[in-house]
């Protein structure tokens, strides 16, 4: 009788847990739909991307039909999008003195943090999805590869998430919007240009092809190119899903730490 109850309370908790998620879920997401911030970024993120594909990509002049000049701007793009996306996520929960309610609540600090990044990866993931009809000319105008387009919008999605996670660890770490958008541009702008040629370049020259190797296997940049060139290895799902998972478990501490003082 004893362990019939101890079940039935396991199973309760497990419950009212998964309903708290599932809550800060669609509150986030409902917060993001009557607010101007979703539509702003998505608006922003379409008109540009449209107009660096055509205009600084040369999308008609190459003659090749694939989507390269359009991914190839995604990580300039998200590096000020996306922090502006996630400067609020925790920055406005401690301006307005909601955190420490929030915290309160049946739900574990990693379940809040999860469900904060997984409304914004949501919106920025049906923002992606909108560009979709760029594919269609694609396939109407060529016979472009298919396989290369996908795995550029898998890559795209996941270097998004990558960005959404540290922007959220830094939001958790300051009240302020503006620091909070800044620190993340920072970080995220030093984690692409590791693996940027621009970097590479002279490491090599110099003759210091390990750190230049060391930096790519950190880099951002050099992981997405690789996907969305159509490059399928492991390896790069794998940094991209340990990225996310190492900064949201940093923010999770963070909120620990906070709930502490």
């Amino acid at each position: 009788m004893i362990d019939r109850c101890a079940e039935e309370n396991v199973f309760r908790g497990r419950r009212l847990l998964g309903s708290a998620f599932a809550g800060v879920l669609l509150r986030e997401l409902r917060g993001y739909l009557i607010t101007p911030v979703a539509w702003l970024f998505t608006v922003i993120f379409l008109l540009l991307a449209g107009a660096l594909t055509f205009y600084l990509g040369g999308f008609f002049e190459r003659g090749q039909a694939d989507l390269q000049p359009f991914f190839q701007f995604h990580p300039w793009l998200y590096l000020v999008l996306v922090p502006a996306l996630a400067m609020r996520l925790w920055a406005e929960e401690r301006r307005s003195g909601t955190l420490e309610l929030l915290l309160t609540l049946p739900i574990r600090p990693w379940q809040a943090v999860l469900a904060k990044f997984c409304a914004a990866w949501i919106c920025v993931g049906m923002a992606l999805a909108l560009t979709f009809p760029m594919w269609l000319t694609v396939d109407y105008l060529g016979d472009p590869d298919n396989g290369v387009i996908l795995a550029g919008y898998i890559g795209s999605f996941l270097l998004a998430g990558a960005f959404l996670a540290i922007g959220e660890c830094v939001s958790a770490c300051t009240r302020s919007q503006v620091i909070a958008f800044i620190l993340a541009v920072a970080i995220c702008f030093l984690l692409l240009m590791a693996g940027y040629p621009l970097v590479q370049g002279p490491l090599h020259a110099l003759g210091w092809p390990a750190l230049a190797d060391a930096l790519a296997d950190l880099s951002l940049y050099a992981h997405f190119n690789a996907i969305s060139r159509g490059v399928l290895d492991l390896r790069d799902f794998v940094y991209f899903i340990l990225t996310i998972a190492v900064w949201l478990a940093a923010c999770v501490i963070v909120l620990d730490t906070k709930r502490g003082v």
